[in-house]
C-alpha cells in the first residue's frame, strides 16, 4: 500500500495529473479518481503528512496552501454556486500528506 501517493506519485511524476493552479510550493489538480462531479486535490509540493502535524516553521506554507485553497474554491463556487472543502486526518487519512479535497456535485 502507497503510504504517501502525493510525494511518491503526483509530485515525483510517475502519476500524470491535470494541474488546475500552481504555485512553487502548492499544487492543485483534479483528483485521478474523482468521487464527485468536481473533484480538485490541494497539496503543498512539501512533505507534511497531515494538518495537525504542521510546524510553526511550516506556517507560511500553510497559508500559502489556504490561499491556493480559497482561490480554487472561489472558482468552483462562482462556476456552480457551492463547493465543499474537505482535508481527512487519522484513520480517515488514506495518504499521509496534507491535501485538501475541493468538491462539488453528488458522490459517484
Amino acid at each position: 500500500m502507497i503510504s504517501d501517493f502525493y510525494c511518491e506519485q503526483v509530485l515525483s511524476g510517475k502519476t500524470e495529473v491535470t494541474k488546475v493552479f500552481e504555485t512553487d510550493n502548492v499544487l492543485a489538480y483534479y483528483h485521478t479518481k474523482p468521487a464527485y462531479e468536481k473533484h480538485i486535490v490541494v497539496i503543498p509540493k512539501k512533505h507534511i503528512s497531515s494538518l495537525i502535524t504542521v510546524t510553526e516553521e511550516e506556517n507560511e506554507l500553510l497559508l500559502e496552501l489556504l490561499s491556493v485553497v480559497k482561490k480554487v474554491a472561489a472558482d468552483i463556487v462562482s462556476e456552480h454556486g457551492a463547493c465543499r472543502v474537505i482535508t481527512n486526518l487519522g484513520e480517515y487519512q488514506d495518504s499521509k500528506h496534507l491535501h485538501w479535497h475541493l468538491v462539488y456535485g453528488s458522490r459517484k
